[in-house]
């Protein structure tokens, strides 16, 4: 096997956690994000030889999940699920109350994350989920930053406005 072939699949397993977090947050559950990942790396396996060494591997994978959950979406027709485990709570508490507070505040949030207009919950996903900063997710979605900014904007305001704050 070509060792920069190699190094490249190492880098997209690197990738995983980032991408699957992203993939549940547009799927709207954790099922549908897990097929959104296996698609998506499957897509980006098969086509290795259009990724451009030197540009951002990262990102040319967010995209393909992007494109591949919009081609879903699509081809099936349908509206978003309303996912109540869109993150999944691992090692909470021990303490019953405190765990199920905390569940039903993911479950608000999640299920407030899915009623956000698809634009809208793509760059939460980008930025407020996987931390990437403004640039690289208007760069991702290939939109302006200043529409990324207003999406961020109007898309806390809708979520604030859901839960309360």
């Amino acid at each position: 096997m070509d060792p920069s072939l190699e190094t490249i699949r190492q880098q997209i397993v690197q990738l995983l956690p980032r991408l699957r977090r992203y993939a549940i947050a547009l799927a709207g559950s954790t099922a549908d994000g897990d097929d959104l990942v296996q698609d998506t790396v499957e897509r980006a396996l098969k086509n290795l030889h259009a990724w451009e060494p030197g540009t951002r591997l990262d990102s040319w994978m967010f995209r393909i999940a992007k494109n591949r959950f919009i081609d879903n979406r699509r081809a099936a027709k349908r509206h978003p699920v309303s996912g109540s485990d869109v993150l999944e709570i691992t090692d909470v508490a021990h303490d019953g109350a405190r765990a199920m507070e905390a569940r039903l505040s993911l479950r608000s949030v999640s299920e407030a994350l899915q009623r956000l207009p698809e634009e809208q919950r793509h760059v939460v996903a980008l930025v407020l989920v996987d931390g990437l900063s403004y640039r690289d997710a208007a760069d991702l979605l290939e939109i302006p930053i200043g529409t990324l900014t207003s999406r961020i904007s109007r898309a806390r305001e809708s979520l604030a406005q859901a839960l309360g704050c």
